[in-house]
């Protein structure tokens, strides 16, 4: 199998056999830029490595077809030089830990040399809720600490609060608190250091919005809405998608972090809403989605990915 350099496309992710092709935004994306002859080579975080001072992944060249009930094939298994790739999507799911700044570290060596998405530096950077403490104005009422005095201060003047982990991703372990509990927030302390702690809103039973930011634009957005008796509205926790519009407000908040991310050099991101307030989460590792959104609006914006990169 002859490749021609620079008509590669490396995506740094979870294997494929735990994606889900019904809504997978990477399956999207890759299966878009194959319909413009590039090849697809496929790699988890783990098998990234330097040798001999060149960034090599193990991994294989791969075919997406959303025609079959084996959405993927395997064509070649192989190691590769990443520096012969033209794109790098970093895909993997986000929990932010060793592993995660460990590869940001190996793929930063070829930032220079080959485009990534994201750019390792800036989602090592752009943490994925600290960063949306410049934008408190526009959430609920939110602190980032672990000190349980300012906890305890901060449930006094909130009646339900949402217990967020900084470095999770998906939903998992988000916490209701609808009182203080000093052994709930110990323990969740104890297993996640500083934490975010958020003003409950009860309109996330009506869902939220999530936006779509491509290249410092607002290229569109859907809203999930939580199943019932559940506060959370991420699809894999069984919430339903819906096509919406932004409001005036959400559009003008959307667009200052458009700008301010693009500054940051993150080509692609996804932001939430909840109620007309950011609930600040701002997904930079592998925000999804996009799938979702062309199978509700028809309007595809893998194409739009692929384009503002001049692929």
């Amino acid at each position: 199998m002859n490749y021609m350099i620079n008509k590669i496309v490396a995506i740094q992710g979870n294997h494929p056999s735990k994606l889900n092709p019904v809504s997978d935004t990477s399956i999207f994306l890759g299966n878009e830029i194959q319909n413009k002859n590039y090849k697809i080579f496929y790699y988890e975080p783990k098998d990234l490595s330097i040798i001999k001072s060149k960034v090599i992944a193990k991994g294989f060249f791969i075919k997406f077809n959303y025609a079959k009930k084996k959405f993927f094939k395997i064509l070649k298994k192989c190691s590769l030089d990443l520096t012969k790739c033209k794109f790098i999507l970093i895909r993997q799911d986000p929990p932010f830990n060793l592993e995660y700044i460990s590869t940001t570290y190996i793929l930063d060596t070829i930032r220079h040399k080959v485009k990534i998405l994201n750019n390792p530096t800036s989602i090592r950077n752009v943490s994925e809720k600290l960063y949306s403490a410049r934008y408190q104005k526009y959430m609920p009422s939110t602190i980032f600490t672990k000190n349980i005095d300012e906890i305890k201060k901060f449930f006094k003047k909130n009646s339900s609060v949402i217990l967020k982990p900084i470095h999770s991703y998906s939903g998992n372990d988000i916490h209701l608190l609808i009182k203080f509990d000093s052994k709930v927030i110990n323990s969740f302390i104890k297993k996640h250091d500083h934490i975010m702690l958020q003003k409950f809103l009860p309109k996330i039973s009506k869902g939220d919005k999530r936006v779509f930011i491509i290249n410092g634009k607002v290229c569109g957005a859907i809203s999930r809405i939580p199943k019932k008796g559940s506060i959370l509205s991420n699809m894999s926790k069984g919430a339903i998608p819906i096509n919406i519009k932004l409001s005036k407000h959400e559009n003008k908040i959307s667009r200052l972090i458009a700008k301010d991310l693009k500054k940051e050099n993150i080509f692609f991101a996804g932001i939430d809403f909840i109620d007309q307030k950011l609930n600040g989460d701002i997904n930079v590792t592998s925000p999804t989605g996009l799938k979702t959104h062309f199978d509700l609006s028809g309007i595809n914006l893998a194409k739009i990915f692929w384009k503002e990169l001049k692929a």
